[in-house]
């Protein structure tokens, strides 16, 4: 069996950077997290490619909201895996969903396929589409390398029967990754119920302002979205011991 892999999501430069240093083995870089991700701007991927050679995997997701896309945000997504893979990223993260919940296959591959030789990921846009089981197949056709899932539901712990049986279907043509709520309380027993060799975890930290003033007239708390390096640390200790 090999070595489970560790994945987590970031959203900024020191994030990321923390998240690779606590022993993370690959980051999703995402931006704006309230939106539950979008692709980061052109000056951070640049910026991150220069700071760490580390596997990272930027997401394309133009905007917030739902995974179903208009031309124009389309050409903008195809516009930004070029931008990513210009930079020597080794892989990148999408999603594209149709009106009636079924995956777009036809926008998915051409996506695959204009990354190429990166790896794709298929995040949880999946966790919105009709028919899970028939979707990974359209996934695996579209050539992507691995889902990320939480099996269907806000949280991953709460559908372990699900992933397991994604899994399953998948039958190692596919990774299926189980995200979202994963912490070192319950990534040992996600790995052993559901047989997952790779976990996504955000491990996300919320850090005060390093302002040494505040305009308290704005009534403001203005906090920044980081990574716990502890936290970290315990699930690597967790999954090297379901590992090990």
């Amino acid at each position: 069996m090999a070595t489970p892999i560790l994945e987590i999501a970031v959203f900024s430069i020191e994030a990321a950077l923390v998240a690779l240093n606590a022993g993370a083995n690959r980051v999703e870089f995402c931006e704006n997290p309230t939106e539950g991700g979008t692709t980061p701007s052109y000056g951070s991927l640049a910026t991150l490619s220069m700071l760490t050679d580390q596997p990272v995997f930027p997401i394309i997701r133009p905007r917030g909201g739902d995974f179903l896309y208009s031309q124009h945000e389309y050409e903008s997504m195809k516009l930004d895996v070029l931008m990513v893979k210009k930079l020597n990223y080794p892989g990148l993260v999408l999603g594209i969903l149709k009106a009636d919940g079924t995956i777009d296959i036809e926008r998915t591959k051409s996506l695959v396929d204009l990354a190429s030789p990166m790896e794709v990921t298929f995040h949880r846009a999946f966790d919105r589409c009709k028919d899970p089981l028939n979707a990974i197949e359209d996934i695996i056709s579209a050539g992507c390398k691995r889902i990320l899932t939480s099996g269907q539901v806000p949280h991953a712990a709460d559908s372990l029967p699900m992933i397991k049986k994604l899994i399953q279907k998948a039958n190692n043509r596919i990774i299926i990754m189980p995200g979202s709520g994963v912490r070192s309380n319950n990534i040992k027993e996600t790995m052993v119920v559901t047989g997952a060799s790779e976990m996504h975890s955000s491990a996300r930290k919320m850090f005060p302002s390093q302002m040494h003033y505040f305009n308290e007239m704005m009534l403001e708390e203005l906090l920044t979205t980081g990574v716990d390096a502890a936290e970290i640390k315990k699930m690597l200790e967790q999954i090297n011991q379901k590992f090990h």
